[in-house]
C-alpha cells in the first residue's frame, strides 16, 4: 500500500514539473514563432533545430543533460522544455504564417504596422493550432517529466519506476494514474482558455 502523503507529494512535484517547463516552453516558443515568421533566414534555422531536437529519443535527450547540467529539477526541466519546444513553435508559426493575404494587405493600407498586423490580425487568427500545439506539448511534458524522474527530479515518475523496480502493481499505479488525470486536466483547461480568447470572435 502506498502511502496518501507520498503520492500527493509526487503528484505536486509532477505538477511543479510540467507548468514550469511548459510555461518556459511557451515563453520561449511563441517569440521564436514571431521572429521565424519575420526572418526566412532564421525561419529556417528555429524550424531545423525544432525539428532535430524532436527528432532525438525522448531518453536520449534526458541522458546528453545529466553530463551539461548534472541532475534534479533544473536540467529535469530543460529536458521537459527541449521536448515540448517544437509543438508550440511550429504550430504557432503555421498560424500566424497562414492568415489570408488579402487580411494583411488589408491591415497595411490601413496603416497598421508589422507589429499590430501581427498582433491584431495573424495572432487571432492562429489561436486554434497554436493551442492545438500548447495542448500536445502540456501532454507531451507531462509524459516526459515521468522519465526524467530517472535523474532525480522526483515526481509520479518516481512511484511508476519504483513499482516497475518492485514489479508492485499498487505503486505503478499510484504514480500512473494521477499523471493520466493531469494529463485530462491539462488538455482540458487549455481547451476552455481557448474558447474564452476566441468567443464571440
Amino acid at each position: 500500500m502506498v502511502a496518501l502523503e507520498a503520492v500527493l507529494t509526487a503528484t505536486i512535484q509532477q505538477v511543479i514539473l510540467v507548468y514550469t517547463s511548459l510555461a518556459v516552453s511557451i515563453t520561449l516558443g511563441i517569440p521564436l514563432a514571431v521572429v521565424a515568421l519575420n526572418s526566412h533566414k532564421l525561419e529556417k534555422i528555429i524550424i531545423t533545430f525544432a525539428n532535430l531536437v524532436q527528432a532525438i529519443p525522448t531518453f536520449a535527450v534526458v541522458a546528453i543533460v545529466v553530463p551539461l547540467m548534472g541532475i534534479g529539477f533544473w536540467p529535469a526541466i530543460f529536458a521537459i522544455m527541449l521536448r515540448a519546444l517544437l509543438p508550440i513553435v511550429k504550430n504557432t508559426w503555421i498560424g500566424l504564417s497562414s492568415v489570408d493575404p488579402a487580411s494583411i494587405d488589408a491591415a497595411t493600407g490601413l496603416g497598421l504596422t508589422r507589429w499590430q498586423t501581427t498582433r491584431f490580425i495573424r495572432f487571432p487568427h492562429a489561436y486554434p493550432p497554436m493551442f492545438a500545439g500548447i495542448k500536445f506539448a502540456a501532454i507531451l511534458a507531462n509524459s516526459v517529466a515521468i522519465l526524467t524522474a530517472i535523474i532525480g527530479s522526483g515526481g509520479l515518475g518516481t512511484l511508476v519506476f519504483e513499482g516497475l523496480a518492485g514489479i508492485n502493481i499498487t505503486t505503478m499505479l499510484a504514480g500512473a494514474l494521477p499523471a493520466i488525470f493531469i494529463a485530462i486536466f491539462l488538455d482540458v483547461s487549455f481547451t476552455r482558455l481557448e474558447y474564452r480568447l476566441t468567443a464571440g470572435r
